[in-house]
């Protein structure tokens, strides 16, 4: 079970990853290595996944932002597998969910510009053998980045 504690020493390492365990034990009213502690026996427990860095997509010229819906003509675990083997072998899928409703997948794609959108649809997942159609959205804007999760 999280306490008070806890949860604000999430809250405060998804805003920052970096904090040390003196300045987590600041913020916490803790000493440092209680608050190194905690921190390690919440690693330990699977609360903290990983530490990572967010880049700018931008900077690094992935320009458009897109998310595609993918339905499935075939519906086989074999056919399931497969698709899954490609998703994960493409750089340019940062993110992908089964879903409920009328897509089957749903996957959050960057891209350099519309031409590699475009080819990423047309040469790479519509010929997989079990894909029947797909429907994209390009963002134009991110109104809130990826934030925090709530604890």
């Amino acid at each position: 079970m999280l306490d008070e504690t806890d949860t604000r020493l999430l809250q405060a390492l998804q805003r920052d990853a970096h904090l040390t365990a003196q300045q987590l034990g600041d913020l916490l009213h803790l000493s440092p290595s209680q608050a190194g502690r905690r921190r390690q026996r919440l690693e330990g427990a699977g609360y903290i996944r990983a530490y990572t860095a967010r880049l700018d997509p931008e900077r690094l010229g992935l320009h458009v932002q897109g998310f595609v819906q993918v339905h499935l003509g075939t519906h086989g675990p074999e056919h399931s597998k497969g698709f899954a083997r490609l998703v994960n072998t493409r750089p340019e899928i940062i993110s992908a969910w089964t879903m409920t409703g009328d897509a089957d997948y749903l996957l959050r794609v960057y891209c350099a510009d519309l031409p590699a959108l475009n080819t990423l649809i047309h040469d790479v997942l519509l010929p997989h053998p079990a894909v029947a159609r797909v429907h994209s959205q390009i963002v134009m804007d991110q109104l809130k980045s990826d934030g925090p999760l709530p604890t």
